[in-house]
């Protein structure tokens, strides 16, 4: 399985202007601006590890999965939320002949925590002998740093921040992700539960 970024998130959805006011930058210099490039930097990295915690997509974009098979034909669970709208679902054979599938034999099953694929009557279409079946779709909480929830946003200016004061560290323990930033993040962890021993 391979998921693809296909689109990034513009310069223009950062909120650097934030990242400055939170690390208390100043202001009123003719040379402001030339490290938002680097504060730019911070803030991706901030976005990724906190998309990597939660498998929660933050600012919108357009995703591609790539899978050898259905895990489910009656239900494929999406490794990403939220989604917003399936684009296509395309089945590739070994020869690498491509075959969209009608968007008419499938839905999707919006969830905040475990989005679906699932067909409209009957198994979601067979995925070729040593073939793949790709997935595009858009995902994300909003389409700009204003449509986030306060926590998520206030935990992605956190991480930024800390990756900013630790940016010459290389020892672990100034590095890993500052318990604010978890307890932040944590109501949108995806909690997998499972029989245990005792159950």
């Amino acid at each position: 399985m391979i998921l693809i970024e296909d689109t990034t998130i513009p310069d223009a959805a950062l909120p650097v202007d934030e990242f400055k006011a939170h690390l208390r930058l100043g202001t009123g210099f003719g040379d402001e601006n030339l490290a938002d490039s680097v504060l730019r930097g911070f803030l991706r990295a901030a976005i990724a590890a906190i998309e990597a915690r939660t498998t929660k997509v933050l600012i919108a974009r357009d995703f591609t999965w790539t899978l050898s098979f259905w895990r489910d034909r009656a239900a494929q669970s999406l490794p990403v939320a939220p989604v917003g709208s399936v684009a296509s679902i395309t089945l590739v054979d070994v020869a690498g002949v491509e075959t969209v599938v009608d968007g008419a034999g499938y839905r999707l099953e919006a969830d905040s925590q475990c989005p679906r694929v699932r067909p409209i009557g009957g198994l979601l279409p067979m995925v070729p002998s040593n073939g793949e079946v790709r997935i595009a779709f858009v995902a994300g909480m909003s389409a700009d740093w204003g449509g986030l929830p306060a926590d998520l946003g206030q935990a992605v200016l956190l991480l930024a921040a800390h990756y900013h004061e630790f940016r010459h560290e290389t020892a672990l323990s100034d590095g890993c992700m500052p318990f604010g930033v978890t307890s932040l993040i944590q109501r949108y962890r995806l909690v997998r539960i499972s029989l245990g021993a005792g159950l």
